[in-house]
């Protein structure tokens, strides 16, 4: 027998996708077909208690909300209320993600108002903990779980999740979860974090993308071992079987969401190089922590750079860290010493890299093909004074190559020692130093010890958040160099030019523009972007420069350049409630 869809359940699907249309416009009334329960039961279309008396009356509300009816902006004061009584940060992310799943209107009202205070709840460091427990506080399901048991139904398993056209999607196999590793089931907060971030930031309505998991089980003893894991209970897969899940994930997203930009998160390194590689041609895609950690490390490095009054040309580089960030970085500092008229060789020869085994070479043995592009020619490391096969460590490295920038991928909490930072400190007036890993326990230095071994002299910024540091009477505020500053303005970029691929120069146009975005007068402060508050400004600045360099290649639409801040802005939803009618 075959089994057909019904033409009511058609008519009914189009009906709600052209009403998430109108909903992400804020055009209104918009026709909607659910009624009573199920309405308040719909967290994309839910009002709570902020449905007018006609929309009670139409809707089939009338005696299932309080009395009142209330604006957004209280509703964003009474959640605010909510989270700040919790007094343990996990507590205050599952109650936003109670409020996500309730209200997503109303929680990426709530995000978005208060950005600063929140994306430290709602991602980094925050998540890290939500991921580890994920099992224990699983409510509600969000995005799509694809196992090994799925390879031959990816595109149903799409099509299930699908409301709205999807246009962006973040896809995790949770192996490397910030700098915990691998979590199983539990690195769905990951996509689920960043994809909220898109929305209070990009402007994408959360009808619009996807979390993704690739839930080809975990090495993670413990979690093999909880009776409450939520996961595929198998090892880790590996080689052929493995890919055979990526390689459905892709063909699915292909034919059921063609047009969606790929966002690869938290693949292990050789991995996330392999899957970047293979497919960044195939779909419209990109691995954040390659080259979203790139496009932000060299703002950072650029903005820094403006503040000590130095260029490209000043600098040695030591980058301690050779994964996928540490290799991505070099390339993409590599790349924009080149377009400011350095050559290539003497490009290379001013970043060191170095690994959990020391200064990466060229021809040292049992060197990873991953860091091969990242390694120092020979005769460069002899003509700093140091031996090529004795494989330097981080002291010896910034003894003998006097950097005046030291930045951290190392994932280990308290990497650069305070031997290491005065050794910095003793070759630059002005160091630059970025312990970038995270979570919080993962950063290899702290920035009240950074500012102290080097006498209030270094310019610091971190990858998770720290509280200002008393300095000198006067509290001395420590940039977040969050990879959030740059993805939602690369992702949106990629979705108004309908890009067809994402190539390395867009990163490097992004870095530019986020570091223009920082003024003297910040700069002067040592706050080297502008505030967390502000990313829904960045986003938009730098997904105009993106749409205007795909543009420019070929590999995007091209606008009148006139044209493209409007088609950016016209991208952007804002979480407003709009009117509702019986449809």
């Amino acid at each position: 027998m075959t089994l057909t869809t019904p033409p009511s359940a058609i008519a009914a699907v189009r009906s709600t996708r052209r009403a998430l249309e109108s909903l992400r416009t804020g055009s209104g009334p918009i026709p909607v077909a659910e009624r009573g329960l199920a309405l308040l039961a719909d967290r994309v279309l839910n009002k709570d208690a902020a449905f007018t008396e006609g929309e009670r009356d139409a809707l089939g509300l009338r005696g299932l909300l309080p009395h009142r009816v209330v604006d957004i902006e209280t509703q964003v004061a009474l959640e605010l209320e909510h989270v700040r009584r919790k007094g343990d940060d996990l507590e205050k992310y599952i109650g936003l993600a109670a409020l996500q799943d309730r209200n997503e209107t109303l929680f990426h009202r709530v995000l978005l108002d208060h950005l600063e205070e929140l994306l430290p709840i709602v991602y980094t460091p925050t998540v890290g903990r939500a991921c580890q427990e994920f099992s224990h506080h699983y409510r509600r399901p969000r995005g799509v779980w694809i196992t090994p048991d799925d390879v031959d139904r990816v595109p149903e398993l799409l099509r299930n999740a699908a409301r709205a056209e999807v246009r962006l999607i973040v896809v995790t196999d949770n192996e490397r979860i910030l700098g915990l590793g691998d979590q199983g089931a539990g690195g769905m907060g990951i996509p689920v974090g960043k994809l909220a971030i898109y929305s209070a930031a990009a402007g994408l309505h959360p009808a619009n993308t996807l979390p993704v998991s690739l839930d080809v089980g975990t090495d993670r003893a413990e979690l093999l071992a909880d009776p409450l894991y939520v996961g595929w209970r198998h090892p880790r897969l590996r080689g052929a079987a493995y890919d055979e899940v990526v390689e459905a994930f892709v063909a699915g997203v292909r034919e059921v969401h063609p047009r969606a930009v790929l966002q690869w998160e938290d693949f292990k390194q050789h991995n996330a190089i392999r899957l970047l590689e293979r497919y960044r041609n195939w779909v419209c895609s990109f691995n954040d922590d390659i080259q979203g950690t790139a496009a932000i490390s060299v703002a950072t490095i650029l903005s820094a750079l403006r503040a000590t009054g130095q260029t490209l040309a000043d600098t040695r580089i030591v980058l301690a860290g050779a994964g996928a960030a540490g290799t991505g970085i070099a390339r993409l500092l590599r790349l924009a010493m080149t377009e400011e008229g350095i050559p290539e060789p003497e490009a290379r020869s001013r970043i060191a890299v170095l690994d959990s085994h020391g200064l990466v070479v060229e021809g040292r043995p049992g060197l990873d093909d991953d860091k091969v592009d990242a390694a120092l020619p020979r005769d460069v490391v002899a003509g700093h004074g140091l031996d090529p096969d004795g494989v330097p460590g981080l002291l010896d490295v910034v003894t003998a190559f006097r950097p005046n920038i030291l930045l951290g991928t190392t994932g280990v909490g308290g990497a650069f020692t305070e031997a290491v930072i005065r050794k910095v400190g003793e070759g630059a007036e002005r160091p630059v130093i970025l312990p970038m890993s995270n979570p919080t326990a993962n950063t290899e230095a702290l920035p009240a010890d950074i500012l102290a071994w080097t006498d209030g002299r270094a310019i610091v910024a971190t990858g998770s958040p720290f509280p200002p540091v008393p300095r000198g009477g006067a509290m001395r505020r420590v940039p977040q160099a969050n990879n959030a500053y740059v993805f939602p303005g690369i992702g949106l970029g990629a979705i108004v030019s309908e890009a067809r691929i994402l190539p390395e120069s867009a990163f490097l146009v992004a870095a530019r523009r986020l570091a223009d975005l920082a003024t003297p007068e910040m700069t002067g402060r040592g706050e080297l972007f502008p505030p967390i508050a502000d990313l829904r400004f960045v986003a938009r600045e730098i997904a105009i420069a993106v749409v205007a360099h795909l543009g420019s290649l070929g590999v995007g639409r091209r606008f009148q350049p006139e044209a493209i801040p409007g088609a950016v802005s016209a991208a952007m939803w804002r979480p407003n409630y709009v009117p509702y009618e019986a449809g």
